[in-house]
């Protein structure tokens, strides 16, 4: 068969261009040799100079570090690279010969931002690839499109907790056209896998989990061909387990000491020999014939252009059964949400959402219940549900991922590989800062502000932030920036909080990226908050001002933030800036610091959260305790002042 002779051509090119980088994992990809040119070859239905085709099959590469071999297929195929089908060119063997250089689309690891789109999302952090073909297989049921994604994982990766929360969720929603394929060839980096992780007990776990599990050579491939074909078209999941050789083919590379280190310029003429006697030994007749991938099925999905707009503030309230609250002047930017989510729902099919087991919190159960064929519950799996997200972008949707902002922590890796992808992905964390009181510190989420305005800082390549940072105040704030969020680029974070508050703006206020409020005008300081911290602020300003005192404040309520309106007024009022936030050190009082240090002519202070706090009945009361109350800012303002 020309695949047979095709798998010892890339393996060829495996330890060509790993040896030509210094670097890269052959013995891995030589051992998802078969699986590849299987799929690649044979089994997926795409067009190589399509990739961005919707209609084609997908290939995750969650064990991301043994993606030469994928390489090598693609550009034996003529496949095309590219940032854009307006950009696009063929991949060509030579360019095998650039992997991980700096100019190259060939990462070190799947990166589709750079250039390789036949992926949908950067992998190589492990354990996250199954949960974004999640993502895939959810977005293709939403678009009736008949595609099957295909997940290979390593056997050593299958150690991440991350992979059975996946298993979980494609079994809760009946993806029976995603099957993880676990690789496994018993080595990891450091020595041999566990035991936890051979091939038997892997399977035997899976057929726990409640799938039909396929335990295969992943070397022969009339049997991978044969198991592949079942993909999608019985009821129950499917998952293959198929036992490789690390190093197939090329003796040198097969010791469990090699992971990671390719040959010397010296060793390539014995490799390649190692790989033409494997193929005489296995009688594989040796030509240049191809064979060229399936058609993908023809899709044709609705062009979306311009922003997405919504209902008017008090239909929206109205809807979400929440014009009581309104007209008593008190509601907190959580419900409003929800009410937001809901809109967004109702004005783009796109908008889905994803939830950890606290809708009923995070008021994304609002969304659920009109649209719950957009809406997935991921139960307390907070990695999976981001990593999910990151998929339904890929599959064309606009996802919001919702849990307590404290719980979203545990993804702080999964959204960095979202980043890296350019994914564009809505976070929503409710119940944010001190706020929270009486649940404690356990449950609230102080460094959050620090992380995410790290990356509103960073080029996404593209000349774009790779985050964005939205932080409302009160209900109109949450219902606009939201809505700002679901038509902003990459990973946007939205700061809700559980208090209700006085409404600050009236229905129609406008937002922008980068913009600040300022509510009250004063010539002796100025004053600075975000979120809930703007209504405490606000009662300081008030009880300064029955003193004599008259203070600016400004709600900041976007990261990275414009601080010229703030520095022009605190010039006009003695230049003293005072900025206070219910979280730990790196928000928005660093970045009102930093960019003051850059102009040279204001002196800044803030007051933090400065020790992990306790539970306290209630959230002002814990704001006292840490020296955070309206009191507490009065007397620093007074303070400074003298």
């Amino acid at each position: 068969m020309s695949t047979e002779s095709r798998v010892i051509e890339l393996g060829k090119q495996v330890v060509r261009m790993t040896t030509a980088a210094g670097s890269g994992h052959p013995s891995s990809a030589l051992s998802l040799a078969h699986l590849v040119a299987a799929l690649m070859y044979e089994q997926m239905r795409y067009d190589p100079t399509d990739p961005w085709n919707p209609g084609s099959d997908r290939l995750v590469l969650s064990e991301g570090h043994a993606v030469p071999i994928v390489y090598a297929a693609y550009a034996d195929l003529d496949g095309v690279v590219g940032k854009s089908p307006q950009q696009k060119r063929a991949l060509t063997l030579d360019d095998l010969k650039t992997l991980r250089e700096l100019d190259s689309v060939l990462d070190g690891h799947p990166n589709p931002a750079e250039g390789f789109p036949f992926f949908d999302a950067a992998t190589g952090s492990l354990g996250q690839g199954l949960s974004v073909g999640a993502g895939l297989g959810l977005a293709a049921r939403m678009n009736k499109i008949d595609k099957r994604v295909f997940v290979i994982i390593g056997d050593g990766e299958s150690r991440e907790g991350q992979v059975w929360e996946a298993l979980d969720f494609i079994i809760d929603h009946k993806l029976t056209h995603v099957v993880p394929i676990f690789n496994c060839n018993g080595q990891g980096q450091a020595d041999y896998v566990s035991k936890q992780q051979s091939a038997e007990v892997l399977a035997a776990k899976l057929k726990a989990y409640g799938y039909e599990v396929e335990t295969i050579d992943g070397h022969d491939l009339k049997v991978i061909g044969k198991t592949l074909e079942k993909v999608g078209k019985t009821d129950q999941c499917l998952a293959i387990v198929a036992k490789t050789q690390k190093g197939w083919g090329v003796e040198s590379l097969k010791a469990h000491t090699n992971h990671g280190k390719p040959l010397g310029e010296a060793d390539i003429p014995e490799a390649e020999a190692s790989l033409d006697r494997t193929a005489a030994t296995l009688k594989i007749t040796m030509d240049n014939s191809k064979p060229r991938p399936k058609a993908p099925p023809a899709v044709s999905l609705k062009k979306h252009e311009g922003a997405i707009t919504v209902e008017p503030f008090a239909e929206a309230m109205e809807r979400g059964k929440m014009a009581d609250a309104v007209a008593k002047n008190k509601l907190s930017t959580r419900r409003v949400y929800g009410a937001a989510l809901l809109a967004l729902g109702r004005a783009d099919e796109r908008i889905v959402a994803v939830d950890g087991d606290v809708s009923n919190s995070t008021f994304a159960n609002l969304f659920a219940k009109e649209f719950p064929d957009r809406f997935f519950e991921c139960k307390i799996a907070e990695q999976n549900m981001l990593s999910v997200a990151v998929g339904l972008s890929a599959g064309g949707m606009i996802p919001f991922a919702s849990s307590f902002a404290k719980f979203l922590a545990r993804g702080y890796d999964q959204l960095e590989m979202a980043a890296i992808t350019r994914a564009n992905v809505n976070l929503v964390g409710s119940h944010s800062g001190i706020s929270l009181g009486a649940d404690g510190p356990s449950q609230m989420s102080l460094p959050d502000m620090a992380y995410f305005r790290s990356y509103t800082h960073a080029d996404d390549g593209r000349g774009g932030r790779a985050a964005t940072l939205f932080h409302p105040a009160d209900a109109v704030a949450a219902y606009h920036l939201t809505v700002l969020a679901a038509n902003t680029p990459n990973i946007v974070y939205v700061r809700t909080h559980r208090p209700d508050v006085a409404l600050l703006y009236k229905p129609d206020e406008k937002f922008e990226i980068g913009g600040c409020k300022q509510l009250t005008e004063g010539n002796k300081l100025t004053i600075v908050a975000s979120g809930y911290m703007v209504t405490v602020a606000l009662q300081a300003v008030r009880d300064l001002e029955k003193a004599g005192i008259k203070c600016n404040l400004f709600d900041a309520y976007c990261l990275p933030l414009n601080c010229e309106p703030i520095f022009a007024a605190a010039k006009k009022a003695g230049g003293r800036i005072l900025v206070v936030e219910d979280n730990f050190t790196g928000g928005v009082y660093s970045e009102v610091a930093e960019a003051a240090a850059r102009s040279g002519e204001l002196r800044v202070d803030g007051i933090l959260c400065p020790r992990i706090p306790k539970s306290g009945k209630t959230g002002d009361i814990i704001l006292e305790s840490l020296g955070l109350g309206s009191a507490d800012i009065a007397a620093r303002v007074k303070t400074l002042l003298d």
